[in-house]
């Protein structure tokens, strides 16, 4: 994948030599009407180290037929002239504009040329805003095909956000084949700390990899006392513990609803696992309560959860009832006091009564200043992914006060998302673009906790997103990339291990 890119930033450059000596036009006409260019970065605040934001001319969306396009980005008196159909500014030149036009905006200027009677037209400039806030480096996510009939075929990539660069950390097809195949999910740092992560393997060769500083192990997590192996992970800030849900997952699918996949739990529960001691505990584990995607808070001293409570109707857990009854399973937020000395923890408190709204919180993801708690809110159930009403939600967790986020919310899913470790950006994932797959939106936060509007992760070809038939899932941030070759983590995935110990108490 790295290489591909290398070839495209290649191409990329060749095409900018000749872009250099692309002028604007001498003679034009102004309109008002509004570049129809993909991806739409109209306005957008973006960080001042971000790759350049290439974009192209939806040319059917034009009102006569096109033959060519010039941009313009400029701020004082530098300039940066793009000619041809996609605007592509070569990487120093961007770089070099976007540290000049920080804390102000960048003027863009699009004309297209009539393929008729070959006059040019210039559109509303508009600008995009250069926020002194820089974003980390890297994110990782994983890249998969939208059918459960796929999902064999999967990698988790890494790419730098300052460029285009791209590389696939693990590749699910190193270990599955057609007959035993493997899945990946729930990868997770430490603080954003590449070289501490975790994700969990399904099927063949199964386990939980869990990387920290250097030395790496496949963990078995299959338990008498725990509902499954750990998801939905989330490390504490400073100690080697990592909280997960435990749980009995299934899929049912629709017929007449416009949401056609439903995952949902018959039953779930909260642990946590010491990594040095290769010991786990259950921390929640009501037989009413449905406990999922628990988040520690960045002062190390709260666990942030949703629960559900969902009672079966004979007291016996049926998997054809909870599908039956899907749409009542409405999850709410809650919290537990940790105390990081003793390692113990206190009684669990309600943050955000979704379900008295009629409502399902999930994904709670707090601020790192421990300011704001950022949340997904659906109608029902807990994979909001699939759900089209899913939207952004923000609570002040001093006033708590709690608001949909519709500065960053479409008409289309918005699911998981995470904080940069500066707390100044949010990555999330939507399917704004074509209500199929799933891309990684970024929009900065100001200190009121108000977003500016999203733009979607910049390629160096800007049709690459809707030529990649691939959803982008569990967008997370990363201060430098992973430096594991994916062989060496398929090698940890061989290994057999012994069960971790099941404790009733988290020693100290």
């Amino acid at each position: 994948m790295k290489k591909i890119h290398y070839i495209l930033s290649i191409i990329v450059v060749l095409c900018l030599v000749a872009c250099n000596r692309t002028s604007i036009p001498d003679t034009f006409t102004t309109s008002n009407n509004i570049a129809p260019i993909y991806p739409t970065y109209q306005d957008v605040t973006i960080p001042v180290n971000i790759a350049p934001l290439s974009f192209e001319l939806q040319v059917e969306k034009v009102a006569a037929p096109v033959k060519d396009m010039v941009t313009r980005y400029s701020f004082g008196n530098e300039e940066i002239v793009c000619g041809g159909l996609k605007a592509q500014p070569e990487m120093d030149a961007w770089k070099s504009l976007t540290e000049k036009a920080k804390g102000s905006a960048i003027l863009v200027e699009v004309y297209w040329q009539n393929k008729d009677n070959e006059t040019w037209t210039k559109f509303r400039p508009f600008k995009i805003y250069v926020s002194p806030d820089s974003i980390d480096s890297y994110i990782s996510y994983r890249l998969i095909s939208p059918s459960y009939v796929t999902y064999e075929e999967l990698t988790i990539n890494q790419r730098c956000l300052e460029n285009y660069d791209e590389s696939v950390i693990y590749d699910n097809m190193l270990i599955g084949d057609e007959v035993n195949g493997q899945c990946i999910n729930c990868h997770n740092y430490q603080l954003q700390n590449p070289n501490r992560f975790q994700f969990h393997a399904r099927q063949k060769s199964g386990g939980t990899v869990v990387a920290y500083d250097g030395n790496i192990k496949k963990v078995n997590m299959a338990n008498d006392s725990i509902l499954s192996a750990g998801v939905y992970p989330s490390w504490h800030p400073w100690l080697k513990l990592i909280a997960y849900s435990t749980n009995k997952t299934m899929q049912s699918f629709h017929t007449r609803d416009i949401n056609k996949i439903e995952v949902l739990d018959s039953e779930s529960d909260l642990i946590v696992y010491d990594i040095d001691r290769n010991e786990v505990m259950n921390v929640e584990n009501d037989p009413q309560e449905f406990e999922i995607f628990p988040f520690w808070a960045p002062d190390g001293k709260m666990l942030y959860f949703c629960s559900a409570h969902f009672e079966y109707e004979n007291d016996t857990v049926s998997t054809a009832e909870a599908i039956r009854r899907a749409q009542e399973i409405k999850y709410s937020i809650y919290r537990k006091s940790f105390n990081p000395e003793t390692r113990e923890f206190g009684e669990k408190e309600l943050v955000f009564d979704a379900a008295g709204m009629s409502k399902s919180a999930t994904i709670p993801r707090i601020s790192p200043d421990g300011r704001y708690l950022l949340f997904t809110l659906g109608g029902w159930g807990c994979f909001h992914i699939w759900h089209r009403d899913a939207d952004l939600w923000m609570i002040d967790l001093e006033t708590m006060e709690a608001r949909p986020m519709t500065e960053c919310n479409s008409n289309n899913v918005e699911s998981y998302h995470t904080w940069s470790s500066n707390g100044k950006w949010i990555i999330f994932s939507s399917r704004r673009t074509d209500g199929v797959f799933t891309r990684p939106f970024i929009a900065h936060v100001d200190k009121n906790g108000k977003g500016a509007k999203p733009f979607e992760l910049p390629s160096a070809d800007p049709d690459y997103h809707r030529q990649l038939m691939k959803s982008y899932n569990i967008p997370e941030f990363m201060k430098g990339p992973v430096k594991f070759k994916p062989q060496d983590i398929a090698d940890v995935l061989k290994t057999t291990v012994e069960p971790v110990k099941y404790v009733n108490h988290l020693n100290h």
